[in-house]
């Protein structure tokens, strides 16, 4: 934390005052200009800082998606299901349209040639 404290001070006095920093209208444009400048590596803590914030928003969609897919899968009628069984079945419900590219068919004659069954697949 004392590092970063540092870098921030420094940074306030080099960065903000700095002629090329005026006028940037996100802080995705910031991370941008503080690359191109060679700034990040004076700065490496304060990147990483405006990266997590970057990415935030992302992170907390993703969370929230997988909650309410989860709410939808996981009804009392399957309430039982096996934790891995639940994780697969939510995967390819949050991935729905890659999912729709996959071959039923090639699937099935995969799993088929895993191993020699009793009962033919199709």
């Amino acid at each position: 934390m004392h590092h970063l404290r540092f870098q921030l001070e420094h940074y306030e006095v080099d960065v903000l005052h700095h002629k090329c920093f005026q006028n940037l209208s996100s802080t995705s444009e910031l991370l941008q200009k503080l690359i191109r400048t060679n700034k990040s590596h004076h700065y490496n803590l304060v990147e990483r800082l405006i990266r997590l914030i970057l990415t935030l928003p992302v992170s907390t969609a993703s969370t929230e998606r997988a909650f309410s897919a989860m709410k939808r899968i996981k009804t009392d009628l399957r309430n039982r299901m096996e934790e891995e069984f639940l994780a697969d079945t939510m995967i390819i419900h949050i991935e729905r349209e890659f999912a729709q590219n996959i071959d039923i068919d090639e699937v099935i004659d995969e799993f088929d040639s895993l191993k020699q069954r009793r009962a033919q697949l199709k």
